[in-house]
């Protein structure tokens, strides 16, 4: 009889932990698992193998504000690479109590769960992003779909840099040809200088011509030869184009000509233009992203820009 008691003494004292537990947490259906750290499992294998620091983790992830604005999206190519639908990196230390690397650490390969990390924590000391709230919480609905070791990842990126060398040499010797098409099926016939950037005029502008060392605003919508839009500074086109981002202020960009902040076709382009000017700007990847592409652009892509010139100051 006194075992009995104990064990039914002790399964009522569980639940009663439990029950405390959830009570403790200000948040409904979370729980806090770490100090500071609320979690929301919905599926979770307990005796799997999780993450150590320093491991490779691959995590489908969404992050979203209070107001259920989604901050970024593994599975969505405004914030991805196109055709990948998890993050990879490397599990870091926690830098504060409640962060997400705490959560990613109590999670084994399969697991999916919901945490609330405090904003405050995460930027202590630092000015809130105008898209957060002070003492909010953001909420990761992440899963862990991989786990690999330092040396793993390594011999992956190895093999991985290796395809990329070919697939960029094709491109290479691609790219002239896939300019002159793009020349071709638009019926452009004016000539590059001697660096190969090519500038059509669409609205001459009045104001006085760029110079070196002038500020100057400029509106533009950024193209990949296919038409992909990878960047502009106009909101309309940004919704139109699937790509609009709600952290990003959508204006004229600002920059001083000369000193280097762009690519180069940026820079002999609107030495070209006068202030009120529009035009295009046909870019070869020497005078832009070059061999190593960057976020969207491919390496070795021809780009093309639909600038104006808004206003120069001398």
């Amino acid at each position: 009889m006194k075992k009995q008691f104990s064990k039914i003494a002790f399964a009522a004292i569980g639940v009663a932990l439990t029950i405390t537990a959830c009570k403790n947490s200000p948040h409904p259906g979370y729980d806090m698992v770490e100090e500071g750290l609320y979690a929301k499992f919905h599926n979770r294998d307990e005796k799997g193998i999780k993450p150590k620091e320093g491991d490779i983790v691959q995590v489908i992830l969404v992050v979203k504000n209070d107001k259920d604005s989604i901050l970024t999206d593994s599975k969505n190519p405004k914030f991805n690479r196109p055709g990948t639908n998890y993050y990879e990196f490397p599990l870091m230390k926690p830098e504060f109590k409640g962060s997400f690397e705490q959560g990613l650490a109590i999670m084994a390969v399969g697991d999916s769960a919901s945490f609330l990390v405090n904003v405050d924590s995460m930027y202590k000391g630092k000015p809130l992003p105008p898209f957060l709230k002070k003492n909010s919480m953001l909420t990761y609905d992440a899963k862990l779909i991989k786990i690999k070791s330092k040396e793993e990842a390594g011999k992956e990126q190895q093999k991985m840099a290796e395809e990329q060398k070919v697939m960029a040499e094709l491109r290479k010797s691609e790219e002239p040809k896939a300019l002159a098409k793009y020349l071709e099926d638009n019926k452009i016939n004016t000539k590059p200088n001697a660096n190969g950037l090519y500038y059509l005029e669409t609205v001459k502008g009045k104001g006085a011509k760029a110079a070196k060392g002038d500020k100057v605003k400029v509106n533009y919508t950024g193209r990949l030869l296919d038409g992909t839009i990878f960047d502009t500074s106009d909101k309309t086109t940004a919704q139109a184009a699937g790509s609009f981002d709600e952290r990003r202020p959508y204006e004229p960009i600002e920059i001083t000509l000369g000193e280097g902040r762009v690519i180069p076709g940026w820079e002999e382009g609107l030495l070209l233009m006068n202030e009120g000017s529009k035009g295009k700007l046909i870019i070869p990847s020497s005078l832009g992203y070059g061999e190593q592409g960057g976020g969207p652009i491919p390496p070795y892509s021809t780009l093309v820009f639909d600038v104006e010139l808004v206003k120069i100051s001398k």
